[in-house]
């Protein structure tokens, strides 16, 4: 299954909404990889267990479940998610892209992609659908987060 959507981040034409800077933009994604926990709601707990030039390894734990993934950085512009499959979780990956068509005109561009083996089955549309429909939902929470913790100056920028 392959999912790409769009989120706007500031609007010039909203005045309630506060505008986030491209540098408080990209410290909550790089946040949302260090820190899994203020973003992830049914996750117990993870661990980096490698952290390199641009990259971090991780443990994430849901459960009785452990999943492996490597996350890449491409500084103030990308953030890729590389999950391994585990269990009945296929392989899968996440790109974060931040979108800038005009000055201070901030999206996040979601891309998904699932893998599946030559022994997997397809994945059904009533599946793809709730699938997907998650995912708009994560990711509209990860922005509210970054929001958040831009107010709080957690995320400073």
């Amino acid at each position: 299954m392959q999912f790409s959507h769009l989120i706007q981040i500031n609007d010039p034409l909203n005045p309630l909404i506060d505008p986030l800077s491209r540098e408080q933009l990209w410290r909550g994604l790089v946040l949302r990889a260090e820190n899994p926990l203020l973003f992830v709601m049914a996750l117990d707990g993870f661990e980096i267990v490698e952290r390199g030039d641009n990259m971090l390894a991780r443990e994430l734990r849901f459960g009785n479940l452990t999943l492996r993934d490597r996350v890449r950085f491409e500084p103030m512009r990308q953030v890729r998610y590389e999950i391994e499959a585990a269990g009945d979780s296929p392989a899968a990956s996440l790109v974060m892209t931040i979108e800038e068509p005009e000055p201070e005109q901030l999206f996040v561009r979601f891309d998904y992609e699932t893998l599946q083996g030559d022994a997997a089955a397809p994945i059904d549309e009533f599946y793809s659908s709730f699938a997907k429909q998650a995912y708009v939902e994560a990711d509209i929470d990860t922005v509210t987060t970054i929001r958040r913790l831009a107010l709080d100056q957690i995320v400073e920028g």
